[in-house]
């Protein structure tokens, strides 16, 4: 007997449950710290004179997203002091790292980066591991918030999740351009480290916010992971604490591994792993070195701001709703082959733009182009690490997928800007490589496109 399909309606009421604005929330707060090590250290960078090579390897502390998974156990066992008992396990975690982030903005507005490059780039990676740290508990707390029997409603929260995480880092984006150009124009010499001064307070304002994010403060989280730990020491035989830490260790990282390999067998555990590590590499070229080529081709920071950010916010949050949609009624897997396809095609409109100079329609045109496929590929890239994970380790296992997603996009595309200048500066056949940076992900997802162990293909 066949299920009917769900229909378009019926789709978009279930975006109207009030936990899909909690779970937006959770987004932007997880969007919001990128905004900071990406496009306005990028740009700060940029202004002070540094080299395009110089932020390109810059981009290095963005690996720490590639390996948040080996401390995930650790976040789900260990609870902050005082903070865990007044806010909840989870959001002690995240209110934690918001105070880390907001302390380093602060040093970030005492810092000169010419003289300090060192420093600059050394609390740019305590922000980084602190925004990969929150990354770990607001997925942990987006996943809470909906029951495992909701399927419908789990895949609405991705497609939400993805909206609020653009929406972090865009209207940020908006807030960190317009700010600089703002205190720029009143002639202010450090209008950057002033700047970061007013993103602290949108971390404040964060804060705020979520407190309205409930969390369940009673589970069986950890009693259930000490029957774990219990149940692999018997079976090494004796008890001590070298076997406890034995069993910990295998228990919370070797166990999760191991289940995902026996599930999908050896050879289409690799397949994923490769689909999933190479996916959205070219988009990620690109974007490393989007704000430095729009500056290079004449735009300024406002226009920056209009086109890129305003306009591309608005653009991915619909088509994020549209494609969550879409993922549901079609399928994940078709899903990710069109957002791959659209991903190339739209990195061939940013090759125009580089070979016709300054347009503001072409570049209004690959901008909103770049968010649309953007948005597709990542509510699909979402559901599918999610439909994949074993239920028993899905914090772990999500933590993994996503990292190793992550490790593609920023350790490869750390040297996109090494790439540009070995062009000498020939942005068209730079947007040209990652057109064809697309096609290895399509490959591995095609052979393996019908032995996937899903629910929903």
């Amino acid at each position: 007997m066949f299920k009917k399909k769900l229909s378009w309606s019926d789709s978009i009421l279930i975006y109207k449950d009030i936990r899909m604005l909690r779970i937006l929330l959770l987004g932007a707060i997880s969007g919001f710290p990128w905004v900071l090590i990406a496009s306005s250290l990028s740009l700060w960078l940029k202004e002070e004179g540094l080299s395009r090579s110089t932020i390109g390897w810059a981009g290095l502390i963005f690996g720490v997203y590639a390996f948040n998974y080996l401390w995930a156990p650790i976040i789900d066992r260990i609870q902050i002091p005082f903070l865990t008992r007044k806010l909840g396990h989870r959001r002690g975690w995240i209110v934690l790292m918001q105070i880390t982030i907001l302390i380093s903005l602060f040093v970030w507005s005492l810092i000169n980066p010419t003289q300090n490059l060192a420093l600059l780039i050394g609390v740019g990676l305590i922000i980084a591991i602190a925004s990969a740290t929150q990354d770990i508990t607001v997925d942990a707390l987006r996943i809470e918030q909906i029951n495992a029997n909701e399927g419908k409603a789990m895949a609405a929260g991705a497609a939400m999740a993805v909206v609020g995480w653009w929406t972090g880092y865009k209207l940020g984006g908006v807030i960190a351009l317009f700010t600089a150009e703002y205190f720029e124009n009143l002639g202010i010499e450090d209008y950057w480290q002033t700047t970061f001064l007013v993103l602290g307070a949108v971390v404040i304002l964060m804060n705020i916010a979520l407190m309205f994010v409930h969390e369940p403060i009673k589970t069986d989280r950890q009693s259930k992971q000490r029957q774990t730990d219990k149940m692999i020491q018997s079976k090494l035989g004796s008890n001590n604490p070298i076997t406890a830490f034995i069993a910990y260790i295998t228990g919370t990282i070797g166990g999760p591994i191991i289940s995902f390999f026996k599930k999908n067998g050896f050879s289409i555990a690799i397949g994923i792993l490769g689909f999933v590590f190479l996916f959205k590499i070219g988009e990620a070229f690109l974007g490393r070195m989007s704000i430095v080529f729009y500056k290079e081709v004449g735009f300024s920071k406002g226009e920056i701001a209009i086109y890129s950010k305003t306009l591309g916010w608005i653009t991915t949050v619909v088509f994020t709703l549209i494609g969550g949609i879409f993922a549901m009624r079609a399928g994940t897997i078709k899903t990710m082959f069109v957002a791959g396809g659209f991903m190339a095609a739209t990195n061939l409109l940013f090759a125009a733009l580089a070979w016709s100079g300054k347009s503001e329609w072409l570049f209004a045109i690959a901008v909103i182009a770049d968010d649309i496929s953007a948005a597709f590929a990542t509510v699909a890239f979402v559901a599918f690490i999610s439909l994949l994970v074993d239920r028993t380790y899905t914090a772990t296992q999500y933590a993994l997928l996503a990292s190793i997603g992550t490790a593609g996009r920023t350790t490869l595309a750390s040297s996109s800007g090494a790439l540009v200048d070995w062009l000498n500066g020939d942005w068209g056949t730079f947007f040209i490589i990652t057109t064809l940076m697309v096609i290895p992900s399509l490959i591995c997802l095609w052979f393996i496109r019908k032995k996937i162990k899903i629910g929903e293909k």
